[in-house]
């Protein structure tokens, strides 16, 4: 029996995605070699201790429907679109080593024709007429008996669209969290006309089987068939939750102002795990009561537009001939926080 394992993904969902990388990772016995490639449609992939709202422009996300994800590794965000190529290696110790899985990428590029070299500790680059460019990240993550290394090759993304989602909403947040590096970047398709997502999975593959000296065959893995890891369902709906995707995010701060015909109001909260923690108002106008009110309400409601309204609408219901203020406030909070 071979001890090589090799997924392939027809799934195009984040979060079944890494919920799949994460079950390999957790729960595959240590003796098996793994490498799962696989892809993503309109996605910001965040780094486990990064703040979405410090990292994206969540904004901009909803309103496009782009979805977000958390991974449970380090680094930075990125941007998945069908123009990206996702591969997750995984190995047991002692027999792991990350030169090996990146020495596996650059053999299958190398037979494709392209050549590409490692840079630093995570890059992949390509030599171009204005410099080197990168078209590969990487991250990795390691426990007693296994390590893990999974990273994103540029084939055809649409690179204008990074600008658009990784580059955070204007917002007067304070915020903890691990920072995103941008860099240079460019496309396999600029030196490989003909490249494309299965033909670079199946070079790929030849490369992970012959590094091994062991035959492979593909296990294609869908929403359909799953292949059979322990606490998938579970992986699943944590990988799907805002829990996981947003509040995870460090502790952070937002200072929030606005001006209505009634009066202004600025509003300090703090948040630790997307949960609103403290609330500090100040307002001119001259029925405070029932701004004052939200402001004690606040905490202990999740940083999300729907439940920031929704505390809001509560609040009605004792300030009836406050209403119109507070549609107003309830507008701007959760146009504010998106």
């Amino acid at each position: 029996m071979s001890s090589l394992r090799l997924f392939l993904s027809d799934s195009y969902d984040p979060w079944f995605n890494l919920a799949v990388e994460e079950c390999i990772f957790r729960q595959m016995p240590a003796t098996q070699r793994v490498l799962f490639l696989w892809r993503n449609a309109d996605t910001v992939v965040i780094g486990r201790a990064q703040n979405p709202w410090k990292e994206c422009n969540t904004r901009r996300m909803a309103q496009d429907h782009i979805k977000l994800a958390r991974r449970s590794s380090g680094g930075g965000a990125v941007f998945h679109d069908l123009g990206n190529t996702c591969f997750t290696f995984m190995a047991g110790k002692p027999g792991y080593d990350k030169s090996i899985s990146t020495q596996i990428i650059l053999n299958g590029l190398r037979d494709m024709g392209i050549a590409a070299t490692a840079s630093g500790r995570n890059d992949l680059v390509l030599g171009t007429p204005d410099g080197e460019r990168k078209i590969s990240g990487s991250a990795y993550h390691e426990t007693a008996d296994r390590g893990f290394h999974h990273g994103t090759l540029l084939l055809n993304a649409d690179l204008d669209r990074l600008a658009l989602y990784l580059n955070p909403d204007v917002k007067k947040l304070q915020a903890k969290g691990i920072s995103s590096v941008r860099a240079r970047v460019a496309n396999l398709v600029e030196v490989l006309p003909a490249i494309e997502h299965h033909l670079l999975c199946r070079y790929l593959s030849d490369a992970f089987s012959q590094w091994y000296g062991e035959p492979v065959m593909p296990e294609i893995i869908s929403p359909d068939k799953v292949p059979d890891l322990p606490g998938f369902a579970a992986q699943f709906a944590k990988q799907s939750s805002w829990e996981w995707n947003f509040g995870q995010a460090p502790a952070f701060s937002h200072t929030l102002d606005a001006r209505f015909a009634w009066g202004g109001v600025e509003l300090h909260m703090d948040m630790e795990h997307g949960v609103i923690t403290r609330c500090q108002l100040f307002t001119d106008s001259l029925n405070p009561s029932p701004l004052e009110a939200l402001a004690r309400a606040l905490p202990g409601v999740t940083y999300r537009p729907a439940d920031m309204a929704l505390a809001c609408r509560r609040i009605m219901a004792d300030f009836a001939q406050d209403r119109d203020a507070l549609e107003d406030v309830s507008a701007w909070l959760s146009d504010a926080v998106r």
